[in-house]
C-alpha cells in the first residue's frame, strides 16, 4: 500500500518501456534520460550546475522557467526517476491548494520511512502568494522536494520567502535546427514515434515546422503528427504538406506576463535609438500576438513626449491623429496608422529634455519645504490684501520692452534653478536660442536698473 496511492498523478510512461494508448506523439517522445534530452546545454552539459546537482543527488527545491515546450516537465521528470523518488504532479490550473496540502502530509509520513517525494507544480505561479506559503513548512523541513515550473518570471510571481530556498533554473527555446533533429528523431523511432508508419520528410518541411514553433518543441511534435496524418497515402511530408499542418505561427506572447513587457521595451528603445525597421518589427509582434492595439496607441503617445519632447513638437499631435484613426477604422487598417507613427518617432529627433526637467521639478518638491507663493505674484482683488503687499512689484509682461520683465518667479531659496536645458536638436535648437535670448534680456534690464 503507497501513501501516494490516492494521488492525482497516473504515470504516463515506466522507464522499461514505451507510452501505451492514444497519448500524443510529443508525450511519447518525452526524454527519459538527460542524455536524450535536446537542449539546455547550459544547464544539463557536463558539468553545468543542473547536472551536477541531480548527479549529486542534491535534495534541494527548484524553480524552472521558460518559454513553453522546452522541457520544464520532462526535466522534473529526468530528476525524479534518476533520484529514485515518488514523483506526483499537480497543475496549478486544475488542482486546489487543499489537494496539495494533503499530497504534502503524505509526503511527511513518506519521510518518517525513509521514502523521498517530488512534488512538481506545473505552472506555480497561478497559486497566489497566501497559497504559495502553504509549501514554505514542508520545503524548509526538506519533507518535500518542490519543482515549480513557471512561464512568468519567478521574481513577481514567486513570493521571496519560497524563492529564497528553491535554485532558479532559466531554460531556454530550442534552436531550430535542434527541434528539426527532435523531429527526424520522431520520424525514425519505432518504439515510440511514426517510424512505424515509413514516413519520408523533405529538409525544407521539418525546417517549415521548426520555424513555426518558436522554440516549442510540444508544437513542432504536434505539427509533425498533423503532417503525418494528412499523408498516410504518399508517405512524404513536403514543405506544402508542412505549411498546411503548422497553419499559424506560434508566437510567445502573454499580454499579461513578462513577454508582454519585453516587446514594449524592445519597441520603445528601438524608436528612441532612431531604428524605424526595429520599432516596425516589434509593433507587428506585438499585434500578431493579440496586443490590444489601442494599448500600443497610448504607448506611441508616452514616447513621443518622453523621447522626442520639444525637439520636434508636432509628434504629438501625429501620435493623437494616429491613436483616432485606429478608433475611427479599426483593425486592420487603422494598424498602419500606428505604423506611420512609430517609424515618425524613430526617425524623429530626440528630447528628452522636458522629461528630465519634470523629474528634477517632482524631486525638487518632494525634497525641499513648499515655499510660499512669492507675494508679487499673488492676485490682489480685496484691500486686506493690497494692504499686506500681494501684487506689490509685479510687473506685466505686456508692458515691458521686449515682452520680458526682470521678475523673479520662484520662491526666494529657488531663485536662479535652472530645470529645463534644451538640447540643440530639431526644433528644441531654436528654444534653447530663445531662452537665452530671454536671459540676456533679463540680465541687461538688471544691469540697467
Amino acid at each position: 500500500m503507497n501513501l501516494f496511492d490516492n494521488a492525482p498523478n497516473v504515470p504516463l510512461r515506466s522507464s522499461k518501456g514505451p507510452l501505451t494508448g492514444g497519448a500524443p506523439l510529443a508525450e511519447r517522445m518525452r526524454p527519459r534520460s538527460l542524455d536524450e534530452l535536446m537542449g539546455q546545454e547550459h544547464l544539463v552539459g557536463p558539468g553545468k550546475p543542473l547536472r551536477v546537482q541531480i548527479e549529486r543527488d542534491d535534495a534541494s527545491s527548484m524553480i524552472f522557467w521558460g518559454p513553453p515546450g522546452v522541457g520544464k516537465t520532462t526535466l522534473a521528470k529526468i530528476v525524479a526517476e534518476t533520484t529514485e523518488a515518488t514523483f506526483i504532479e499537480f497543475s496549478a490550473v486544475t488542482s486546489g491548494i487543499k489537494e496539495i496540502k494533503q499530497v504534502m502530509v503524505d509526503a511527511a509520513r513518506a519521510a518518517e520511512m525513509h521514502s523521498r517525494t517530488i512534488l512538481f507544480i506545473d505552472e506555480i505561479h497561478r497559486f497566489n502568494k497566501a497559497q504559495q506559503d502553504a509549501f514554505l513548512p514542508y520545503v524548509e523541513r526538506g519533507t518535500i522536494r518542490l519543482i515549480g515550473a513557471t512561464t512568468e518570471n519567478p521574481s513577481f510571481e514567486i513570493i521571496s520567502a519560497l524563492l529564497s530556498r528553491c535554485r532558479v533554473y532559466v531554460l531556454e527555446p530550442l534552436k531550430e535546427e535542434q527541434i528539426v533533429t527532435l523531429l527526424k528523431r520522431a520520424l525514425a523511432d519505432k518504439e515510440r514515434g511514426l517510424g512505424a508508419l515509413e514516413l519520408t520528410a523533405d529538409d525544407d518541411a521539418l525546417e517549415l515546422i521548426a520555424s513555426y514553433s518558436s522554440g516549442d518543441c510540444r508544437s513542432a511534435y504536434n505539427a509533425l503528427e498533423v503532417a503525418a496524418q494528412l499523408v498516410q497515402n504518399d508517405k512524404k511530408i513536403s514543405k506544402a504538406v508542412a505549411a498546411e499542418a503548422v497553419q499559424k505561427r506560434v508566437l510567445m506572447y502573454d499580454k499579461s506576463g513578462e513577454e508582454h513587457f519585453n516587446l514594449i521595451s524592445a519597441l520603445h528603445k528601438s524608436v528612441r535609438n532612431s531604428d524605424p525597421d526595429a520599432a516596425l518589427y516589434w509593433l507587428g509582434r506585438m499585434l500578431a500576438g493579440g496586443e490590444e492595439p489601442l494599448y500600443l496607441a497610448r504607448r506611441i503617445v508616452r514616447m513621443a513626449v518622453e523621447d522626442i519632447g520639444l525637439a520636434a513638437p508636432e509628434a504629438l499631435n501625429l501620435c493623437l491623429s494616429a491613436r483616432d484613426t485606429y478608433d475611427f477604422l479599426g483593425s486592420p487598417e487603422g494598424e498602419l496608422a500606428l505604423a506611420e507613427a512609430a517609424v515618425y518617432l524613430a526617425l524623429a529627433p530626440k528630447s528628452n529634455a522636458v522629461y528630465t526637467a519634470w523629474g528634477a521639478v517632482q524631486a525638487e518638491i518632494e525634497n525641499t519645504r513648499q515655499e510660499p507663493v512669492p507675494l508679487h505674484l499673488r492676485n490682489a482683488p480685496t484691500k486686506l490684501m493690497k494692504d499686506l503687499g500681494y501684487s506689490e512689484g509685479y510687473r506685466y509682461a505686456h508692458d515691458e520692452e521686449n515682452k520680458v520683465a526682470d521678475m523673479d518667479c520662484l520662491p526666494e531659496s529657488l531663485k536662479g534653478r535652472r530645470y529645463y536645458q534644451p538640447t540643440q536638436e530639431g526644433r528644441e535648437k531654436q528654444l534653447a536660442a530663445r531662452l537665452e535670448e530671454i536671459r540676456r534680456i533679463k540680465a541687461g534690464k538688471r544691469g540697467r536698473a
